[in-house]
């Protein structure tokens, strides 16, 4: 009972002291980011935020985790957009998003949610580099105000081709906006002054805030007083006011009868569960009170609210380091600062709309690329480089491979190639050769290497068979913790060779195993 009431009292001053200011921070970070990815996923605004709301309230109920935050994710924006688009129906890809959440909640049950840790950080590395370029390239329409969906696949290809580039070239002119090219630019110069110059000195005050609040403003200037600059009304977000009776509900008759809903279920579970794990151990990092999130209890938490957002409507959610971050330096305490943020954005919904609405889509693109370029940062795609082409290789076969297919499919080559380097090191390293003449004869000493398997099998075959006669060989597995019985087999079958080409052998910490002779 006594420690009920300290750690009442312990939440209810943080909540005061901290978490109360931390959760205004994390409102503004969230708010713009909802509706941007609500934007890349060619979803309904509300989709994302009713997924930011949930991401706060139900996440923060059940997990643990004392300082992350949940939400919309950038790095399942292409994946929706890919899905909604496949599926051909945003009420089918809702049902996707309700088998995503089953299955993280039954990961979390048989607590599999240590599953990533087999995957190389290489490939994780391109993945998200790769989410960053296609989330940036998403951007590129909105931010010179074009509103066709063809730019990429029509107008752009055809500029490019020479296919009546003149004509194609006339049609983008015309449908592009210098209102939201004028926006995007300044910006943009916001944007990058702003990390340089002031982000360190005005830490409470979050870039995306003042990037929507500059938008916003220009926008209203615009319109007033410099008309041909003037935004039209289809490059606002338009946020319904009563945004519960323009819910989609999930088109449940497919479930059984559409096998795609359930392979982009797997897809979205999968990336999800990565970025919240990822999410949470980078967060957990930043915790002054060292505190550890479980991951399968935070894989139950994330998939309860997955399954809610597609009952209800919403965007795949996941733990999200931008807002995570984002909290932490704001000096949150605990979880209710992360629950306090989901309930902003639910009284901004119920009670300022008309706000909401006056933000122009050019404004949440510019705020998207910022995010894709963190996802990208040509810094990193260097430092993996310098690592040698043993991470390189895994990463940019990674990148293009999801670039050219899809995220799955992508990443699956990815890791196939990533185990080929395995392999290939294993094959190399199962033992070390040290090689002396003393009085005309040879002496060899082969050391195995920590973990011998049967793929060393042809390189020990050739070694052993290319010993000259005469020589004097020891074999030591002092320090093997694993040989393959393969291997042993061929030490066993060598004794008979070396006594015939009269090489003497030791063999030190070698078990002896009986041979099978085939006939």
């Amino acid at each position: 009972m006594r420690l009920a009431n300290r750690r009442t009292r312990f939440y209810y001053l943080s909540f005061i002291k901290y978490d109360f200011k931390a959760s205004i921070t994390v409102f503004f970070v969230a708010l713009p980011l909802c509706l941007g990815i609500s934007l890349a996923s060619n979803a309904p605004v509300y989709s994302g935020l009713l997924s930011g709301i949930l991401g706060g309230i139900v996440v923060s109920l059940i997990s643990k985790s004392e300082l992350s935050v949940s939400g919309p994710a950038a790095g399942l924006t292409a994946i929706c957009a890919a899905a909604i688009t496949q599926l051909g129906s945003i009420e089918i890809f809702f049902l996707s998003v309700s088998v995503a959440g089953l299955l993280q909640v039954l990961l979390g049950i048989f607590k599999l949610g240590g599953f990533t840790h087999f995957i190389p950080s290489s490939v994780i590395k391109g993945m998200l580099a790769a989410i960053g370029i296609i989330l940036i390239s998403k951007q590129v329409p909105l931010i010179i105000g074009y509103a066709e969906p063809d730019f990429w696949t029509n107008q752009l290809f055809n500029i490019i081709t020479f296919n009546h580039g003149f004509e194609h070239i006339g049609n983008l002119y015309q449908s592009m906006s210098w209102g939201a090219i004028v926006i995007t630019i300044l910006s943009l110069i916001v944007v990058v002054g702003w990390n340089k110059k002031l982000a360190s000195k005005l830490p409470f005050l979050p870039i995306s805030f003042v990037v929507v609040l500059l938008g916003v403003l220009l926008s209203l200037l615009f319109n007033h007083f410099f008309p041909v600059l003037k935004l039209k009304p289809t490059q606002f977000v338009n946020v319904p006011h009563n945004m519960l009776s323009q819910t989609k509900l999930p088109a449940f008759h497919a479930l059984f009868s559409n096998a795609e809903i359930w392979k982009n279920g797997v897809v979205i579970c999968f990336v999800a569960t990565l970025e919240t794990l990822l999410s949470i151990t980078a967060v957990d990092k930043l915790d002054p009170y060292n505190r550890i999130t479980p991951q399968n209890r935070e894989l139950v938490a994330q998939g309860t609210a997955n399954f809610m957002s597609g009952l209800l409507g919403g965007l795949p959610i996941t733990a999200v380091i931008v807002r995570s971050s984002a909290n932490a330096e704001a000096g949150a305490k605990t979880k209710l600062s992360a629950f306090t943020h989901g309930i902003w954005l639910l009284l901004v919904v119920l009670l300022a709309v008309d706000v909401i609405n006056l933000i122009p889509y050019c404004v949440l693109a510019v705020i998207l690329i910022r995010t894709g370029y963190n996802l990208a940062r040509p810094q990193m795609i260097y430092a993996v480089y310098k690592q040698g082409r043993e991470q390189f290789m895994p990463f940019i076969i990674t990148v293009i491979s999801i670039l050219l297919t899809d995220l799955l499919i992508g990443v699956v080559i990815g890791i196939i190639y990533a185990i080929y380097f395995l392999i290939k090191h294993t094959y190399r390293a199962g033992f070390t050769v040290k090689e002396k003449m003393e009085d005309d004869q040879t002496h060899l000493v082969i050391e195995l290497a920590l973990n011998v398997s049967f793929l060393n099998k042809k390189k020990f075959i050739e070694m052993l068979d290319k010993i000259p006669e005469h020589a004097i060989v020891e074999i030591i597995g002092t320090d093997s913790v694993y040989i393959d019985r393969d291997v042993l087999e061929i030490f066993q079958d060598f004794k008979s060779k070396a006594r015939h080409k009269n090489i003497q052998l030791t063999l030190k910490d070698i078990p002896e195993v009986e041979t099978i002779e085939i006939h």
